[in-house]
């Protein structure tokens, strides 16, 4: 399936964030500046991709948030404030790999928010079920992100443990909460790159709050912070941002491609670790958490067999319809 390669794609630009947050922190750099930066410097370049696209472009966007401002900045607030606030926090707490790994929470979260959704087929509204199959795959996924953990366990003790796993947790269910909810606000009527724009000028106040609280707390970032949260908004805040939505717009109405969509960021992990061994000299994760890594690998491959297959049986009972 094309859009299960493109969230790849997405998964290794996003890697970026990962690697970059982890080297701003042993760098000394505040996660508060980290977390706004990042969104302030997406901004210029979302507006000239728009721009590039159509002036209507901009009008069809202003459009749609005076007629929705409240859910815009709601769900704009779920998707990227407490999506990206809490994987900076996280970043202070372990290498990027770890983060990244739990981070794969986000497969199974997207799962268990399906009942949250209705399609309306034919006047008749219904509510989306768990996709029971994709559930399975998720677990096992799920399974690798336990043995990943299992070596960190023993090294850290329980507190900075859980600063480094539940903030990634919230991040896990906020992501995929606030995208889905806003592409159904917005019913296909805007594009992805409006809706990433549209979502980041939503968001912020709360960058800028964000921005004035570390201003007078840490004091200004660093020169090398700045360019290192240039270089993360435009690989992962516009780059892997804009090819993710574009996979999961494809597949908004199907529970089961969205899940395998979503599962494509397992490959994260990979391209975070190979990342951080190249630049940050990391060492090579243990056998149990290499292990863990194989078997989110395996959970993903599943996710795509499993979408392939369904896609296959649902083209041939339409050509026998």
């Amino acid at each position: 399936m094309r859009e299960i390669l493109i969230g790849v794609l997405a998964a290794l630009f996003f890697a970026v964030t990962f690697v970059l947050n982890h080297s701003m922190e042993l760098d000394g750099g505040s996660w508060l500046w980290s977390a706004s930066l990042r969104y302030f410097f997406m901004l210029p370049f979302l507006i000239v991709i728009v721009a590039i696209r159509g002036k209507r472009g901009f009008r069809v966007l202003a459009s749609e948030i005076k007629q929705h401002p409240g859910g815009w900045l709601i769900w704009s607030f779920v998707g990227f404030v407490l999506f990206y606030a809490p994987l900076t926090f996280a970043a202070a707490f372990g290498p990027g790999w770890l983060v990244s790994g739990t981070w794969q929470f986000t497969i199974i979260a997207g799962v268990l928010l399906a009942p949250l959704f209705v399609t309306v087929l034919a006047g008749k509204t219904t509510r989306a079920k768990i996709p029971l199959v994709s559930l399975g795959i998720s677990g096992i996924i799920l399974i690798g992100i336990l043995l990943i953990q299992i070596p960190q366990a023993q090294s850290v003790d329980a507190k900075s443990l859980l600063l480094g796993i539940l903030p990634v947790v919230v991040a896990a269910f906020a992501y995929p909460l606030g995208n889905r909810k806003m592409m159904a606000l917005c019913g296909g009527r805007v594009d992805p790159f409006q809706r990433v724009l549209g979502m980041t000028i939503a968001s912020l106040p709360a960058w800028i709050v964000l921005a004035v609280y570390a201003l007078f707390t840490v004091g200004a970032p660093t020169s090398s912070q700045v360019f290192q949260s240039l270089l993360v908004a435009v690989s992962s805040g516009v780059i892997a941002t804009i090819l993710f939505f574009i996979a999961t717009d494809r597949v908004r109405n199907d529970q089961g491609k969205l899940a395998a969509v979503e599962a494509t960021q397992s490959t994260e992990v990979l391209f975070a670790m190979m990342g951080e061994m190249i630049l940050l000299s990391v060492p090579l994760p243990q056998p149990v958490a290499l292990a863990g890594l194989v078997v989110i690998i395996i959970g993903m491959l599943l996710h795509s067999y499993h979408t392939m297959l369904t896609s296959k049986k649902a083209l041939t009972i339409l050509k026998r319809g």
